[in-house]
This record gives structure tokens, C-alpha cells and sequence, in this order.
């Protein structure tokens, strides 16, 4: 064997050796970085974890101050009919029963949906009905059978109502 392959092949072993190391210590650096960016991953899915269970708590303790509210108006509400039920004379119990809700709509921003006379909206109103006339404008209100409400500007109940349409004059 000649000198100079010895020489070529000692220095390709020290070559790979040192590539070896530097590819393990490269390997070593990614292996960190991986756990790091996985422990990072798990802390992130725990925190959003804990984020939504605390959203569920939250939203269950405002669903249930909010069943809270309606259910104390509801049982004062069945109190002073009670009282109107046992009066000789209901009509002052109803009347103060009446009141009550009218300001409780006010306060909830709860308002009559005035229909009577105007045009129809499928927005607003539900026609149960129509009524052939003869001096009217076609799609008009002509009769309300249960109230509309509107909150807040958004629909609550549809005014359930009979449309008026022309009545065809026969030739």
C-alpha cells in the first residue's frame, strides 16, 4: 500500500468523525429544539383548555343570573294574580297586574308592534290569513289576531294579522 492512500483514508476517517459529531450534535440541537417547541404545544393546548372551561363557567353563571331575572318577575307576576284571583273585585288587581308589565316591557325595551292600517312586511307581520274588500289597498292590515313585539330594534314576535286584497270586480 502506498503512503498516500493511508494518508487520504486516515483523513477521511478523521473527516467523518468530525462529520459524525457534527451531524450528532446537530441532531442533539434539533432533538432540544423539538421538545422545547412540544412543551411549548402542550402549555398552549392546556392554557386554551382552561380558557374554554373558564368560558363555559362564565357563561353558565350569566345564563343562570339571567334565568334568575326573569323567574323573579315571573313569580311576582303569579303573586299579584294570586291576589287579583282572591279579590272580590279582580278588576283593580288586574289593572295593577297590567301596569306592572307594561313597565317591566318598558325596561326591557320591549315595544307593540303597531300594524293595524299598514302595509304588510313579511319582516314584521305573519298573515294568517286574507280578506277580500272592496274599498281597500291590496296588502293592507285590516285586523290584528295576536300582537307583534319588537326588542331592541330586533324582531321578538311576529304580529299574527288578516291582509285585506281587492276584491276583482266581475265584467
Amino acid at each position: 500500500m502506498n503512503m498516500s492512500t493511508k494518508e487520504s483514508t486516515g483523513k477521511k476517517k478523521h473527516s467523518n468523525n468530525k462529520s459524525n459529531a457534527n451531524l450528532k450534535k446537530e441532531i442533539e440541537q434539533l432533538t432540544e429544539e423539538l421538545e422545547k417547541t412540544k412543551n411549548q404545544l402542550l402549555r398552549a393546548i392546556a392554557d386554551f383548555q382552561n380558557y374554554q372551561n373558564r368560558m363555559e363557567k362564565e357563561l353558565k353563571l350569566k345564563e343562570n343570573e339571567t334565568k334568575q331575572k326573569y323567574l323573579t318577575e315571573l313569580i311576582d307576576l303569579n303573586e299579584l294574580l294570586k291576589k287579583a284571583y282572591e279579590d272580590n273585585n279582580p278588576k283593580e288587581g288586574l289593572k295593577l297586574i297590567i301596569e306592572n308589565i307594561r313597565s317591566y316591557f318598558e325596561k326591557e325595551q320591549i315595544k307593540y308592534i303597531e300594524c293595524i292600517g299598514k302595509k304588510f312586511d313579511h319582516n314584521l307581520h305573519n298573515a294568517i290569513s286574507t280578506l277580500e274588500k272592496d274599498n281597500c289597498e291590496d296588502d293592507t292590515i285590516i285586523e290584528e289576531v295576536k300582537k307583534g313585539y319588537m326588542i331592541n330594534d330586533k324582531l321578538l314576535r311576529p304580529s299574527h294579522v288578516i291582509v285585506a286584497k281587492k276584491k276583482e270586480k266581475l265584467k
